[in-house]
């Protein structure tokens, strides 16, 4: 096995638990490798450190599996997946949920949703890539689901010198899934819809807004699907709209709404949100409660300005639109944007809008998903449930 040797005071990050070793950290590797292949990682000093599989043509050039001297093999993926999965069944409806999920998980690269039956499957990096055939296997012994299908169409795929392919890895069945989340059927493309088909990490929080909605007039801007619409419909509101630019996400909500028998409380229309939200202003529209549920404004810290220059102007503009006393569902997915700046965006977005806002509520990312200490990047999503006075 070759080794990897950090450079002088690149160690700590790696021995305090963070799982990325950048290309830049590497003073030198001794010994021969192909990338993918597992690495053993020592400090400067010669000191042991762990295992993980190296690729340097990412700028994150080993992805740390283990900190202890163990093989890397079948076992080991079963182990972790098993650990994976008996978290599950004690935090979250199994039925439904993140299964594994990445470094939180200690399975770098490594993504698994569940769907009813159904589990989908994404190897984001090419160490974890090489052991799919072994992770199906075990997935399949181990959740026992009814089919299995790879979504690994993500373009950071190609980072690591992978193609972006999707396709059956265990059975062949209709890629359109039914699921219940929170007592909500949705249908789920598991094919075509986004990312993996559906966002998982909202489930706690579209359960929360349940006190929130009921008998209310509610706009829920971004709503991808309808998830948050369609549950505030369930939950009692009177009139629910729901905007998404994609003329897809807006046929699918729609469906999804018949199936739930709420068609005639739940509309969709394909628009621009923030065009929308200036036009509810100027007309003088008001709504009880206006959720705000953008994707990912940046993805990188270079573009965090204009992410906050986003985040200002959805708050601001749902702000002017909400009765007093109504409620403001807002949140946001960028990592980049940290919890204490996207609080500062809404506070200065009151400022601007000349309402007074209580804090209700903040959240993160559902149980399934859960946070690495050592690892910033693991958490993401900040949701803030605030009252406008």
């Amino acid at each position: 096995m070759a080794k990897a040797v950090l450079a002088k005071g690149k160690e700590k990050r790696v021995e305090y638990g963070h799982p990325w070793i950048f290309r830049s950290d590497i003073e030198k590797v001794e010994g021969s490798f192909s990338p993918g292949d597992v690495v053993d990682v020592y400090s400067s000093k010669n000191k042991f450190l762990g295992r993980g599989y190296i690729n340097t043509k990412s700028q994150i050039s080993i992805r740390m599996l283990t900190y202890e001297h163990e093989e890397i093999n079948y076992e080991f993926f079963y182990k972790r997946i098993k650990s994976a999965w008996e978290y599950r069944k004690k935090v979250a409806d199994p039925m439904s949920c993140r299964a594994v999920f990445a470094e939180s998980d200690f399975l770098p690269a490594l993504i698994v949703d569940k769907f009813s039956g159904y589990l989908v499957v994404q190897t984001l990096a090419l160490g974890i890539d090489r052991y799919k055939e072994q992770i199906t296997d075990i997935l399949s012994d181990i959740i026992k689901p009814d089919g299995i299908y790879e979504r690994n169409d993500a373009a950071v795929r190609e980072l690591e010198g992978l193609d972006q392919r999707k396709g059956y890895l265990k059975g062949e069945f209709d890629t359109k899934v039914e699921m219940v989340e929170n007592g909500v059927k949705f249908i789920v493309d598991i094919e075509n819809g986004q990312k993996t088909g559906f966002f998982l990490d909202q489930k706690e929080t579209r359960a929360a807004i349940k006190p929130f909605v009921k008998g209310a007039k509610v706009l829920d801007c971004f709503s991808h699907t309808g998830s948050f619409a369609l549950h505030a419909g369930y939950f009692g509101a009177s009139d629910v709209l729901g905007i998404d630019i994609s003329e897809h996400a807006v046929e699918c909500a729609a469906q999804n709404a018949r199936l739930n028998g709420l068609e005639n409380i739940c509309r969709f229309e394909a628009a621009n949100a923030f065009d929308k939200l200036r036009e509810f202003y100027d007309r003088g529209e008001k709504f009880d409660v206006v959720i705000l549920d953008p994707p990912a404004f940046t993805k990188s810290r270079s573009a965090v300005e204009g992410a906050v220059r986003g985040y200002k102007e959805i708050n601001f503009r749902a702000m002017k639109i909400i009765k007093s006393g109504g409620f403001l569902v807002t949140c946001s997915c960028s990592h980049h944007v940290g919890p204490e700046l996207f609080m500062d965006i809404i506070y200065n977005s009151a400022i601007d809008a000349k309402r007074k806002v209580r804090q209700v509520e903040y959240r993160s990312q559902s149980k399934d998903h859960p946070i690495l200490l050592a690892s910033e990047e693991t958490e993401y999503l900040k949701c803030a449930i605030l009252q406008i006075v």
